[in-house]
């Protein structure tokens, strides 16, 4: 009898201790992808909240919890903590048996609560580390891994400079090689095999590059998109048809996102493929591509690198801009990789046109500044081919010369004494009309008149300003030099002056700056000989004529318009 009393008072002592150890509960206030930042988050909170405990949660991730407590303890401990602002909002209690192994505090078994030690003031001693696998346990929790995980550790393998094969998801020789390098680097045993811990740590050094970035899938509803953005880095500023414009925060300079949606064709499509590519977002130099269903526009110098992606589908043409500051390579190549690969349509879902009430910007096209060039003059054709002469100021320090602000050009030769550059488009031009010089000296006092952009392309299209010619040389006896009596403005320079028959005789020269101010009205320049001598110092050509009768004003402004081109010079 006495043998069934006992028997019986320990089974209900088992019960006890086991209901008991059921009732246990902890207050999860975080959780993080990488045990250094979670060893970091556990220490600041041990420093100012008792029952402070790491666990690992498995899959690569760590968990900060106090307790343990039984469950009405912690539903009040989290009411207060929560009220004080001491955990966060969303601290939830959880049960014992969601936790793997404790890390913090070292020693303590993960059901019982971690001891607490008198308040005395000692050297501090090291960070404790967590206790790592053996080989044999670090290859059972690496079977667990999926397939992407392990082409996400190969992947890192091959950022940290130590793989440089196929991400395969496939752990042969080359990926068990690279992990002990990697090992070996970090000042772990050479085992060819990632411990859990060692796993996470090289998760970590491959995202530390994206710490702040704060990447999130977003979903815009009104444009229909959803994908991965920097939300640390941008954040969504206002709609502007065809685009959702998404402005830096301050924490990375000049890092903007556009997302791309509005209805239409193909040839939508193809129009914003053109319209892009005047933008100041879109520098010039940098790879693009257009297809029948989708473009790719690269953008870069010394400030920015802009890529954009658009594609069509299903009627809706949709994409993004990432516009990113130059020398940040691997942190925007990690962005925009990722942007990629979480970019998804929400379909029937794009930005409308607007009512067309909103202010209007000749320089601003849907919010987004129009790139133009540093400046502009004016030139003129002097074969069939297309070959033009201006100013030399036009073409001084550019990365690009355009004619027309369509036709690439590049530079012939440079007569800087002169003051006449000579340029070759990249692709034969058929001008309207040619500059024919004559072969006698203009008369003086004779009228001409100047074609040329007076307003640097603003008005699309040039116009004649007339004059005089005063004397046929400078006012220093210079014979190179033609004076004019005429009024002009900046974009007219390196336009061509025409007699009344229509015969270039000479080329306006822009305002000279100094200490002598001379009357408006005065103006010089360069001579048709010193025009033709650059000319034939080129290889080139120019055509001649002997003068003719005086020209009907229409006829004059057909011959002269159609001989003058717009000059840009482009940063």
């Amino acid at each position: 009898m006495a043998r069934l009393f006992l028997s019986t008072i320990f089974s209900l002592l088992l019960m006890a201790i086991a209901a008991q150890a059921q009732d246990r509960v902890y207050i999860q206030i975080e959780a993080h992808p990488s045990l250094n930042e979670a060893e970091q988050a556990v220490r600041g909170y041990a420093a100012r909240l008792q029952d402070v405990n790491g666990f690992a949660l498995g899959g690569g991730w760590y968990a900060v919890a106090l307790g343990p407590f039984d469950p009405d303890t912690a539903q009040a401990r989290l009411r207060d903590y929560r009220r004080a602002g001491a955990v966060p909002s969303d601290s939830y209690v959880a049960v014992a048996e969601d936790y793997g192994q404790r890390f913090y505090p070292i020693g303590a078994e993960a059901t019982q609560p971690a001891p607490q030690a008198p308040a005395v003031v000692a050297t501090p001693e090291p960070d404790p580390q967590p206790v790592d696998e053996t080989p044999a346990e670090a290859r059972r929790s690496e079977a667990l891994l999926t397939r992407d995980e392990k082409m996400d550790l190969q992947i890192a393998l091959r950022w940290a400079g130590f793989y440089n094969s196929t991400i395969d998801a496939a752990f042969g020789a080359g990926t068990r090689n690279s992990m002990a390098a990697w090992q070996d680097a970090n000042g772990y045993q050479t085992t060819g095999v990632l411990t859990t811990r060692q796993r996470a740590e090289l998760i970590a050094q491959y995202n530390a590059v994206l710490e702040g970035m704060g990447m999130a899938q977003v979903r815009d509803d009104e444009a229909g998109i959803s994908m991965q953005l920097p939300t640390g880095a941008v954040a969504f500023d206002h709609y502007e048809y065809p685009f959702a414009h998404y402005t830096g925060t301050g924490t990375v300079d000049g890092a903007r996102v556009l997302l791309i949606s509005q209805a239409g064709d193909q040839n939508t499509l193809f129009g914003l493929y053109d319209i892009m590519q005047t933008l100041e977002i879109v520098p010039l130099n940098g790879p693009r591509e257009r297809r029948s269903g989708n473009f790719t526009l690269v953008g870069q110098n010394d400030r920015i690198v802009s890529h954009t992606e658009a594609s069509l589908e299903g009627g809706e043409v949709k994409g993004f801009t990432l516009i990113w500051p130059a020398g940040d390579e691997e942190r925007r190549t990690r962005i925009l990789a990722a942007m990629q690969d979480s970019f998804a349509r929400i379909p029937g879902a794009v930005l409308q046109p607007s009512d067309g009430r909103a202010e209007q910007d000749i320089d601003l096209l849907a919010g987004l500044e129009i790139r133009k060039p540093r400046l502009s003059r004016s030139g003129f054709y002097v074969n069939a081919s297309g070959t033009v002469v201006t100013v030399a100021e036009a073409v001084q320090n550019c990365t690009r010369i355009t004619l027309d602000e369509e036709f690439d050009a590049t530079l012939v030769t440079l007569d800087e004494a002169a003051g006449i550059a000579v340029l070759r488009p990249d692709r034969a031009l058929a001008p309207m009309s040619v500059a024919a010089f004559p072969e006698a000296q203009p008369r003086l006092q004779s009228e001409v008149a100047v074609s040329g952009y007076s307003f640097e392309g603003v008005l699309g299209a040039p116009t004649l300003t007339f004059g005089k010619l005063e004397d046929v040389k400078g006012l220093g006896g210079e014979p190179g030099l033609r004076r004019l009596a005429l009024n002009h403005q900046p974009g007219d320079a390196g336009g061509p002056v025409l007699d009344a028959a229509g015969s270039v005789v000479g080329m306006l020269l822009p305002r000279t700056t100094g200490a002598r101010q001379l009357p408006d009205a005065v103006s010089f320049a360069t001579g048709s000989d010193s025009i033709r001598s650059v000319l034939q110092g080129a290889g080139l050509s120019a055509a001649a004529t002997a003068g003719g009768a005086v020209l009907d004003p229409v006829d004059l402004t057909r011959i002269a318009t159609g001989m003058t081109v717009l000059v840009s010079c482009w940063d």
